[in-house]
């Protein structure tokens, strides 16, 4: 059984799902692509999702609490990470960008040991489930534009911004 619940952040309703090994899912409510996404993990693990409690959503609600007032850069949580070997490497390797820094897509493809993966990083990106844990927001476009969130440019410039913000590295993202 994968347990799930909703909750509301400062950057709208969320949906949180947990396996005993850990969050599978912690994505918007209102992604375009949610149901496709859950459906996936649904598949990958063969369980379906039952609106229950789990106790890694009391840890997971503490520490996104702290990220939102701006105490935790990093987070202390059981993943259970539910995709294709190559969508679980770039997923890990999201996990490795600082909070408060940005990646261009190419770079996170040679961080990822290939460069011409450019456009099947940007896919996988689009694949995780695990919004703002797996900081996908953190990828930008070359040039430093915001591009490809599944939660909306909006949400990812508040999420830069707020980084920004709280790790004391001056600037602001834009939109271009």
């Amino acid at each position: 059984m994968i347990c799930l619940k909703h909750i509301d952040t400062p950057v709208g309703k969320m949906r949180i799902g947990a396996t005993d090994e850990g969050i599978c899912l912690f994505d918007f409510q209102y992604r375009r692509s949610i149901d496709s996404i859950m459906k996936r993990i649904e598949n990958q693990s063969g369980d379906t999702f039952t609106e229950e409690e789990h106790p890694h959503f009391t840890l997971l609600e503490q520490q996104i609490s702290e990220y939102f007032t701006g105490t935790r850069k990093e987070f202390d949580l059981p993943l259970h990470l539910l995709g294709t070997p190559f969508q679980k490497s770039v997923w890990e390797g999201l996990l490795k960008i600082p909070y408060g820094e940005t990646r261009s897509y190419k770079q996170q493809s040679i961080f990822l040991g290939n460069e011409k993966a450019i456009r099947a990083v940007a896919g996988a990106n689009g694949e995780n489930g695990i919004a703002i844990i797996i900081p996908c927001h953190r990828v930008i476009g070359e040039n430093g534009s915001l591009v490809g969130y599944g939660g909306g440019l909006q949400r990812k410039k508040w999420l830069l911004d707020h980084e920004r913000k709280h790790s004391g590295k001056n600037g602001q993202a834009e939109l271009f």
